[in-house]
């Protein structure tokens, strides 16, 4: 065994022994997110350490390092989020041949739905953690009970087949398998591309990156089938444009935020009947997969769209954390428009002159702008942001995931300057990259490791 991968070998077992013990601890917040930046520190050197492997043992090395790193999301119950109880539930209201948009899980007519490990019983909501209280006085471990489902189509179609495959005592542990195996259909698909283009390293930095079995695993978002959707559709659209248009809108349908990725996928289309081929498909898709859910609903299929908008403060930057590096130089009333001008002109910039051969470049420029532009306060939605990095190889952007979980975990504590502490650093990580011209990844490994981990990058 070579010294390079006995180096990488023993970082990812650091890597991997580092986030079982964070996961299965008990620690929360600031000392949470203190252990996850050191699982971030040994990730780096893993894949530093990956660019001095020699080339035969490249695949299998990503590969083993994805099943061990991915499994040990699945040593605890979800540490972060209580989102995937909500997926529980709204599989759960599905088999019964319910809509999920139609009823909030606190209305009353759903109570014969309800279940010990959902809504506990009066002792544990005397003293449990993590419980949302309901109206007729009970609990549950759903979080914003009150409101109708957020989740589009294909989201929901997920929840109901979890639901449908899985023991009835499953509980989350369903949800964390389902998405180990999402976690690594990914790297699979992100190996394979680019085994033909590019360099199959690539692929670790969405394998082996800690925010997959913390986010995608532990607590099972279902923004990593949003992921599989949206790299699949980046990989093929240059050849195929109906059918990246097809997977674009089951990414779309799956969680909104890869309609982002739509400039980046008409890069370089400036024929209308190109940018059509895409268009079309898309939309058509997400159309029709919403369709059945509007004929047989009796709310509205947004749900809390439009109040989780406003509760986040994306309408009204003086509301909440959003916009925090724009609100740093113009007046609240300013950021939103300032968001929408700016990233007009990146939409267009990217497809009137984006690489068709390599449309992830663009994407991956329109949703990192995106994200340093509105400074989410969610961790998970960077998990398209990592796959994106890891088609592309522009390793800066990693900062912004990372100002992600600093400002969801550091919030509490920190408040707003978390946020804008965080996502400022890594815009200027950002910047400073663009103004060098230089991105990792663009080159050979020797050559990129020869240079210190520097490389030019290729054309914008």
């Amino acid at each position: 065994m070579s010294r390079a991968l006995l180096a990488a070998v023993l970082f990812l077992a650091g890597l991997a022994a580092a986030l079982a013990a964070l996961l299965a601890g008990g620690a929360t917040g600031v000392g949470f997110l203190a252990g996850y930046g050191g699982a971030w520190a040994l990730f780096a050197a893993a894949i530093v350490a990956l660019y001095r492997v020699p080339g035969r043992a490249v695949v299998p090395l990503v590969l083993a390092g994805a099943v061990v790193v991915t499994a040990t999301g699945l040593v605890s119950a979800p540490r972060t989020s209580t989102d995937s109880f909500r997926y529980a539930w709204d599989g759960r209201v599905q088999a019964a041949g319910i809509s999920p948009y139609d009823h909030a899980p606190g209305d009353r007519a759903l109570v014969g739905l309800r279940d010990p490990w959902l809504f506990p019983g009066p002792a544990d909501c005397a003293h449990g953690r993590d419980l949302s209280p309901l109206a007729d006085g009970g609990c549950t471990r759903i979080n914003r009970p009150a409101v109708h489902t957020i989740y589009p189509p294909v989201a929901e179609g997920w929840f109901l087949l979890v639901h449908a495959v899985s023991p009835s005592d499953a509980r989350h542990k369903a949800f964390q398998a389902a998405c180990a195996v999402l976690s690594l259909a990914v790297t699979g698909v992100l190996v394979a591309a680019l085994r033909r283009r590019g360099d199959p390293r690539r692929a670790a930095l969405w394998a082996w990156c800690p925010a997959v079995p913390v986010e995608a695993v532990d607590n099972a978002h279902v923004d990593v089938l949003a992921v599989l959707f949206s790299v699949a559709a980046l990989t093929v659209v240059a050849r195929r444009r109906a059918v990246g248009g097809v997977l674009l809108g089951l990414a779309v349908a799956a969680k909104l935020l890869p309609g982002l990725l739509l400039p980046g996928m008409l890069s370089g289309a400036r024929r209308s009947r190109a940018a059509l081929a895409v268009l079309v498909p898309a939309v058509a898709t997400v159309g029709g997969l919403y369709l059945p859910y509007v004929l047989t609903s009796d709310g509205s299929v947004f749900g809390y769209l439009g109040g989780y908008a406003q509760e986040e403060g994306y309408d009204d930057a003086g509301a909440g954390g959003r916009y925090a590096l724009l609100r740093l130089v113009l007046p609240d009333a300013w950021a939103l428009p300032a968001t929408v001008v700016v990233m007009a002109g990146a939409a267009v910039g990217v497809w009137w002159r984006g690489d068709p051969e390599r449309p992830w470049r663009g994407a991956l420029f329109t949703t990192g702008t995106a994200f340093l532009l509105l400074t989410p306060g969610y961790s998970w939605y960077a998990l398209l942001l990592v796959a994106l990095v890891a088609l592309d190889g522009r390793g800066e952007w990693l900062g912004v995931a990372l100002a992600g979980s600093f400002a969801y975990l550091a919030g509490p504590t920190a408040g707003p300057a978390a946020t804008t502490v965080s996502y400022g650093v890594a815009a200027v990580v950002v910047c400073a990259m663009a103004v060098r011209g230089k991105a990792v990844g663009s080159v050979s490994p020797r050559t990129w490791w020869a240079r210190g981990g520097e490389g030019r990058s290729g054309s914008a």
